[in-house]
């Protein structure tokens, strides 16, 4: 196999890897027990979805609802609730109290780059990168994202590791990624 054909397959690989289950292909894929429908927004979908339930609540407690429904657009690493759940005892309900709504936005925008970032773009990202593509945060800093077994994994400032359980779920002003940890800054 020539160099090119095997950073070609390499590329390839990559990109099947980190666009897990039918996300990817679906025309409305599911998450969360509803279809996503790329005619509407983040904001519209991730309502509908009952595994983020605890993300909407805290987006609404952080006034974030209006950005995330407006034309973006945002790439979205979206927490599950079974996420926030692994979080210490009382964390969200204290983060979602007014007097730390600074603190909780922090943390959201810490889950949002600008632009449409999809999974087949991180892949090829890391591959031009030894394995690891950086993206910036509208919080302003960075997240990492590397190959770990058949997935991939996003690695936060403090070390933190979410696995992507769902790629390019796209949307009318970007695209979501369900992970299944909580990223800090």
């Amino acid at each position: 196999m020539t160099k090119l054909n095997s950073r070609a397959a390499l590329a390839l690989t990559a990109a099947v890897a980190l666009s897990i289950g039918t996300a990817a292909s679906a025309k409305n894929p599911m998450v969360g027990g509803a279809a996503m429908y790329s005619t509407k927004t983040i904001v519209a979908n991730a309502v509908n979805s009952k595994d983020h339930t605890t993300l909407v609540a805290a987006v609404k407690a952080a006034g974030l609802v209006d950005t995330l429904s407006s034309k973006g657009p945002f790439t979205v690493f979206a927490p599950t609730n079974a996420a926030f759940a692994r979080l210490p005892a009382g964390t969200v309900e204290s983060l979602v109290k007014p007097e730390n709504k600074g603190t909780l936005t922090t943390i959201l925008t810490y889950h949002v780059v600008p632009g449409r970032i999809t999974a087949g773009q991180i892949a090829s990202m890391a591959m031009r990168h030894r394995g690891t593509a950086t993206l910036k945060t509208v919080q302003g800093e960075s997240l990492r994202f590397r190959k770990n077994g058949k997935g991939w994994v996003v690695v936060d400032s403090k070390g933190g590791q979410a696995r992507i359980t769902i790629a390019n779920v796209m949307q009318s002003n970007g695209v979501i990624h369900v992970v299944d940890r909580v990223l800090m800054p």
